[in-house]
C-alpha cells in the first residue's frame, strides 16, 4: 500500500501493551484490579471462566432488550445490564453460551466483548444502571431520554504512553495558544500565538451564558473534576463511569483512575473541550460549555464495546449536543463482519451511536494514529490487545473491516494536522472515510508543536496526537450550538463541514486534499 506524507516520523502507538505470565496470574491481576477499580467480583466457584457478551435482539427497542435478556438467562447466562435503547443487554457467561443464544428466534446478533475470560461477573452496585439518574436537567435545558479503544496520545518528544510517566509542564497562563489561533479563535489573550497563513478566519465565540446551555461529553479514561481549568465546566448531574457497562453516577466515579495506564487522557481531551477562560491554565475551544465527563476506561485498562455502548447512551439521555470519543475499541483494533463476535460488536456500537445521533448529539471520534489509509487494505499486528499470552498474529484486512466508532455511519472522524498546517504524520487517513482534520500537534517538536492541556493535580501536559484533533472539534460543535440552539445533530454537522470547506483551497497537503482533510480544516462556526 503506497502512502505519500508529508516529512515526518511517524508516531508509535503510545500505550504499550503487555502480555505473557501464567494463568493463575493473570487472574490474581484481574482480582487486584477488579477491587481496586471498585467492580468487586462475585466468585462462582473454582475454574469457572466467564467471557462478557453483547447480546442484541432484533428489535431495537425495551421489548428487544427484554428478549435478549431472557434468551440469555434460557442459556444460563447473568444478565448484568440492559440496554433498552437499542434492544441489548450484557451477559456473562461460561461454556458455549453464544452459539445457544444465536440460534434463538427474536435475537439478531451476539459477540464476545473479550477474549481473555475473568473469574466472574462484577457484583451488583447499588445505584449502578440506571440510565435516567439526573437526566432531567431542568433550566440547563438537557434533553431527557450515542477507538480504536484508546486513541493512544504521545507525549510530545517521547513515544511513552501517556499516564505512565507523562512529563508535565509549567503553567502556560492561557499563552502560545497557536491550535486556538489555527481555528480562527478570537478571544485571544496577550502572548497567544498569532494567527498563520494556516489560520481560519475569525469566528464567533459564543458568550458564557450561551455556551453553559449547552452539554458535551467526553467519553474517556475519566476527567479531574478538581482541577481549576475544568471546576466550573464538570457537570456532576451528568457524569458517570461506565467502566464496567453499567453507568454509575455515584459521586466521582467519572475521575480517573490512577493506579490505570493513560488515566490522564480524559483530563487533556476535556481541557481541550472546555477549560475555563480565567487567566491560568489553557483555554477551551468553548469555554464556558458544561462537560459530562464519561469514564469508560475499565480498571485492567481496555475500552470495551459495552463500555462505548453504555457512555454513548448516557451521554444520549443527559442531552450532550457532541459525544468525543478519542480512542479505538479493545481487543480488536478493527471490527470485520465475517467475524460473529466483532460483528456483533459493530452492530451494537453502531446502534448506540445512532441513538446519539438521534437525540441531537454529533458524534465525534479519532481517526487514529497509526498512519493508514482506512480506505485501503491495511494490517492489523496487535489485535486482540486482551490475550493472556503469546504475540500477536499480523491480520491483513480489507476495507470492510472497520475502526469503532471512527468508521461507522455517520460519525464525524477527525484527523491531525501540525502547527504548519500539514497532516501530522501519524495520522490515519482515507478519502471518504475521515471527515474534518483539526490540531493535533506533532509528539517529536517539543511542547510548543504539541498541544498543551490540563493534567490530572492540576497540572498540564503537552500531548499530539488524533485525540487532541477530535476534541477540537467537540468544542467546535459546541460553540455551533450555542450559536444555533436548534440545529439538530446532521445540521451541526453539516455546519462545521460546510465552514471547513470554505476556506479550504485544492492542492497536495493542502487542506482541500480530501484525502487528508475531508471536508476541510476546522474553523470555528459563525
Amino acid at each position: 500500500m503506497a502512502q505519500a506524507h508529508p516529512p515526518g516520523r511517524p508516531a508509535r502507538a503510545a500505550r504499550r501493551r503487555r502480555v505473557g505470565g501464567p494463568a493463575r496470574a493473570l487472574l490474581a491481576m484481574l482480582l487486584t484490579a477488579l477491587v481496586l477499580g471498585g467492580a468487586v467480583p462475585s466468585v462462582s466457584g473454582p475454574g469457572r471462566s466467564y467471557l462478557s457478551y453483547l447480546v442484541l435482539a432484533e428489535r431495537e427497542d425495551a421489548s428487544g432488550a427484554a428478549r435478549a435478556g431472557a434468551e440469555s438467562r434460557a442459556a444460563g447466562g447473568q444478565v448484568v445490564q440492559e440496554y433498552p435503547q437499542i434492544g441489548a443487554v450484557l451477559t456473562y457467561a461460561t461454556g458455549r453460551f453464544a452459539d445457544k443464544v444465536r440460534s434463538r428466534p427474536g435475537i439478531a446478533a451476539v459477540g464476545a466483548t473479550r477474549t481473555a475470560p475473568v473469574v466472574a461477573p462484577p457484583r451488583a452496585v447499588d445505584g449502578a444502571g440506571d440510565f435516567t439518574v439526573g437526566a432531567d436537567r431542568g433550566a440547563h435545558g438537557a434533553v431527557g431520554a450515542d477507538a480504536l479503544g484508546a486513541v493512544r496520545a504521545v507525549r510530545a518528544g517521547d513515544d511513552r504512553a501517556a499516564g505512565s510517566g507523562t512529563a508535565t509542564v509549567p503553567d502556560p497562563a492561557e499563552g502560545g495558544a497557536w491550535n486556538l489561533a489555527m481555528l480562527g479563535a478570537t478571544a485571544l489573550r496577550t502572548g497567544d500565538a498569532s494567527p498563520g497563513p494556516n489560520s481560519a478566519p475569525a469566528g464567533v465565540v459564543p458568550d458564557p451564558e450561551a455556551l453553559h446551555r449547552v452539554l458535551v461529553a467526553v467519553l474517556d479514561s475519566g476527567v479531574d473534576d478538581t482541577h481549576p481549568d475544568l471546576r466550573a465546566a464538570v457537570d456532576p448531574k451528568a457524569s458517570a463511569s461506565c467502566a464496567d457497562g453499567r453507568p454509575d453516577a455515584r459521586t466521582g466515579a467519572w475521575r480517573p483512575d490512577p493506579g490505570v495506564g493513560e488515566s490522564g487522557h480524559g483530563t487533556h481531551v476535556a481541557g481541550i473541550v472546555g477549560a475555563a477562560r480565567d487567566g491560568r491554565g489553557v483555554t477551551g475551544v468553548a469555554p464556558g460549555v458544561r462537560i459530562a465527563a464519561v469514564r469508560l476506561l475499565g480498571p485492567l485498562g481496555q475500552y470495551y464495546a459495552e463500555n462505548m455502548v453504555c457512555g454513548l447512551l448516557w451521554a444520549a439521555d443527559h442531552g450532550a449536543k457532541a459525544v468525543n470519543n478519542s480512542y479505538f475499541a479493545d481487543p480488536w483494533k478493527y471490527n470485520c463482519p465475517e467475524d460473529r463476535d466483532q460483528a456483533a460488536l459493530t452492530a451494537a456500537v453502531g446502534r448506540a451511536a445512532g441513538y446519539a445521533r438521534s437525540k441531537g448529539a454529533v458524534v465525534v471520534a479519532s481517526a487514529g494514529n497509526d498512519a493508514q489509509d482506512l480506505g485501503a487494505p491495511r494490517t492489523d499486528e496487535r489485535s486482540p490487545n486482551d490475550r493472556v499470552s503469546g504475540p500477536a498474529q499480523t491480520r491483513y484486512l480489507g476495507t470492510e473491516c472497520v475502526r469503532l466508532p471512527g468508521e461507522l455511519p455517520g460519525v464525524v472522524t477527525v484527523t491531525a494536522v501540525n502547527r504548519d498546517g500539514h497532516p501530522s504524520a501519524y495520522t490515519n487517513f482515507g478519502r471518504g472515510r475521515v471527515s474534518l482534520a483539526a490540531p493535533g500537534g506533532d509528539p517529536d517538536g517539543g511542547p510548543q508543536n504539541a498541544i498543551v492541556s490540563d493534567w490530572p493535580g492540576g497540572q498540564y501536559a503537552a500531548l499530539a496526537g488524533t485525540s487532541m484533533a477530535a476534541a477540537h472539534v467537540t468544542g467546535a460543535v459546541a460553540v455551533a450550538a450555542a450559536l444555533h440552539p436548534d440545529f439538530d445533530s446532521d445540521a451541526l454537522a453539516a455546519l462545521l463541514a460546510n465552514t471547513a470547506a470554505a476556506g479550504c483551497p485544492p492542492g497536495p497537503y493542502a487542506c482541500g486534499d480530501r484525502q487528508y482533510f475531508g471536508a476541510g480544516l476546522l474553523a470555528l462556526p459563525r
